[in-house]
């Protein structure tokens, strides 16, 4: 009898237990939601102090081998680049934003844009050291541009560097890489500050419910984030940041008789209402008094078959025309510095694909774009 109280009681304390326990965890989930502090979080990195910060943002798709990731947490993404250190005293600080090619797809960080231009040891008429900083980042369009410019205009540039290509300019497309659909609040205040011809109610955008927002719903996220910390002794070690594959399938050079681009079938007008101007301008108006170059980047021009009516896999001849004449006139309405490069690396220096360029062309490009920087040091 007495042993058989004493297990009831026993019974009533795990319950007890177990109850207090639900209740409690149900409403850290609860204040998580509320706070949802993710962002907050993301600025507590181990880069820049314990460990060197990154040379370009994370991304990665095979993180046991890049010891890169890719995550949707700007400030974090931020945080683990080199662009988070203090600005010195003696460094003339600029900001390359851009696309994968900018990034540097399937090169060394030595060898894409922003390692070619810091290998050149430039410097400004009063003795500062250039030093560019490479926030470039995969997937084509303005607006994942501009939400980066956005995020690191704290970090004081002295001048930014923004090389373009039409395919980042499709309306549609401006919502279409993830880092802008999980930040919707980021682009959907961008959209109101600089009235851009965006749709803020987006069905892409990724807005999570309250429990969403909860410790359990945003576990991969958190996991992320302490992978990326994670991944940081293994790049410290070993530099790598990219698995770079010791062979690959080339750009094409023959094409079909196709001059279909995005949703157009056949040669069209093209428009503002088709290429999104208001994205590229509101990053003029957001980078204030500092100065912007805009550069129109260099791209494989095919001599194969059907090349009389492609350049290349991305772009028809009748599209790619009338953007370059759009972005030259732009550039002239508005008094922007512009650098037109479209056709100034040979064929042979692309990889794979029409705006990947390989390290020697890369470092033709940082030549070029070396003496367009040159009249902002003076």
């Amino acid at each position: 009898m007495v042993n058989g109280q004493s297990s009831i009681v026993n019974w009533r304390v795990i319950g007890r237990v177990l109850g207090k326990t639900a209740v409690l965890f149900l409403l850290l989930n609860a204040l998580f939601a509320w706070l949802y502090p993710l962002e907050a979080l993301g600025k507590l990195s181990l880069y820049n102090r314990l460990l060197p910060g990154r040379l370009r943002l994370p991304y990665g798709e095979n993180p046991a081998e890049s010891y890169n990731l890719s995550l949707h947490n700007v400030p974090a993404m931020l945080a683990s680049h080199a662009i988070s250190q203090p600005k010195g005293a003696d460094e003339f600080r600029v900001l390359l934003v851009g696309d994968s090619g900018t990034w540097g797809w399937f090169l060394d960080n030595a060898d894409t844009l922003a390692g070619q231009l810091n290998g050149l040891g430039l410097a400004a008429a009063d003795g500062r050291s250039v030093r560019v900083y490479n926030l470039g980042y995969p997937v084509m369009a303005l607006s994942k541009d501009l939400l980066l410019l956005d995020a690191a205009r704290q970090t004081d540039p002295d001048l930014i560097l923004w090389p373009v290509t039409l395919e980042s300019f499709p309306r549609d497309k401006q919502v279409f890489p993830p880092l802008v659909q999980n930040n919707p609040e980021r682009l959907r205040r961008l959209i109101a500050t600089y009235e851009l011809d965006l749709d803020a109610a987006d069905g892409r955008f990724v807005t999570p419910t309250f429990w969403q927002r909860s410790l359990v719903g945003q576990r991969r996220s958190l996991a992320d984030w302490l992978r990326l910390q994670q991944f940081g002794f293994a790049w410290a070690a070993t530099g790598i940041d990219q698995t770079i594959p010791a062979e690959f399938e080339p750009r094409r050079s023959d094409f079909e008789a196709d001059v279909s681009w995005q949703t157009f079938t056949e040669p069209a007008t093209l428009t503002t209402g088709d290429l999104a101007f208001d994205v590229l301008t509101a990053g003029f108006t957001l980078a204030g008094d500092v100065p912007v170059l805009l550069i129109n980047e260099p791209m494989f021009i095919s001599r194969g078959q059907n090349s009389d009516l492609r350049y290349n896999s991305f772009y028809p001849r009748w599209a790619y025309d009338q953007y370059r004449a759009m972005l030259a006139a732009a550039a002239a309405a508005h008094g922007w510095p512009y650098l037109d490069l479209w056709d100034a690396i040979p064929a042979a220096e692309f990889s794979d694909t029409p705006v990947h360029l390989t390290a020697v062309g890369s470092k033709l490009y940082a030549d070029m774009v070396a003496e367009g920087i040159r009249p902002f040091l003076e």
